[in-house]
């Protein structure tokens, strides 16, 4: 295949957007929709729907491509898109991507394969070239998702340089959810000049990150308090930026006292005074009414607020 053309590449915050569900555990697409324009209007650059905290690996490719429809025929531009398409099954993997690709989406971001644990490079190259050669379409823009403490298999430096060896600007990025602020930093440094763009999986990097070269975040929390993360995005090299980033780092605090899943739609739910929002699915479990409590109070302490919702 050869080079990808140079394209206009999406930056700022995205948020992985929660996944109501109703009654029946059914995924509900309206809820979704209001969900997503409400974080646009917010401050996301964009939304990374079918993240971890998507619930996407308890989906169906099936639910996945009828909320990514919803979300197109109601009117939010494909072009503001970072679908999740990663799927243990190569063929799962390459009919999302197809599909993201056809409908314009700004680009995919894959888990690696992750049911099996100690595979090689070799391998995951393989994986990853299989996509990338069987949806066989210059406008793909594949950002690898690395969050080793969740899926086990992790993405090492030497598997992005042979991949943007052999793909160059079809691999545009990665976003790194290991915590790890070295190993994004690493990544900064060592791919940028080769247009790989770099997301750190949570605010509480955001500012070290713009001021090392990164792109933006994609964060569970931007689901709650996109406004206050993307203001720390559009000034980070303004006076004020420490005082903004450690406004967002202590809201996120809060919120990762207790499983951030169910906490992102215990939030949701009280702010928006809709408690179908706090439904997960199987096995994860709601919070527990104290928890929720403890989450709500302290966020309100802080002056928290999902304005508009």
């Amino acid at each position: 295949m050869k080079p990808a053309a140079t394209r206009t590449r999406i930056e700022g915050v995205l948020a992985p957007v929660i996944t109501p569900f109703r009654r029946d555990l059914a995924p509900d697409p309206d809820r979704f929709v209001r969900h997503c324009r409400w974080l646009m209007r917010s401050g996301c650059a964009g939304l990374a729907v079918f993240g971890t905290n998507s619930e996407a690996n308890s989906l169906s490719v099936e639910e996945k491509l009828e909320l990514l429809e919803a979300l197109v025929k109601a009117g939010i531009p494909a072009s503001v898109l970072m679908p999740g398409t990663g799927a243990c099954a190569l063929p799962d993997a390459v009919a999302m991507t197809r599909e993201a690709v056809r409908l314009g989406c700004a680009g995919v971001l894959m888990l690696p394969p992750f049911y099996y644990k100690g595979v090689s490079d070799e391998g995951l190259a393989r994986f990853f070239s299989e996509v990338i050669e069987r949806v066989g379409d210059e406008r793909l823009r594949l950002y690898l998702y690395h969050i080793p403490a969740v899926s086990g298999v992790p993405i090492s430096a030497e598997l992005i340089e042979r991949l943007l060896d052999r793909y160059p600007g079809i691999v545009a990025g990665a976003k790194d959810s290991s915590g790890d602020w070295q190993n994004t930093r690493a990544w900064l440094e060592r791919f940028a000049e080769r247009g790989f763009d770099v997301f750190p999986g949570s605010e509480a990097f955001l500012l070290q990150g713009m001021r090392a070269g990164a792109k933006g975040c994609i964060s569970a929390t931007a689901n709650i308090n996109p406004g206050a993360i993307d203001r720390v995005f559009r000034n980070w090299r303004s006076p004020e930026a420490e005082k903004l980033q450690a406004a967002i780092a202590a809201t996120r605090a809060i919120v990762q006292k207790v499983p951030m899943i169910p906490a992102l739609k215990a939030v949701t739910a009280h702010f928006a005074n809709d408690p179908e929002w706090r439904r997960v699915r199987p096995p994860l479990v709601e919070l527990a009414a104290e928890q929720q409590r403890q989450v709500i109070t302290e966020l309100k302490a802080v002056g928290f607020s999902m304005p508009g919702l």
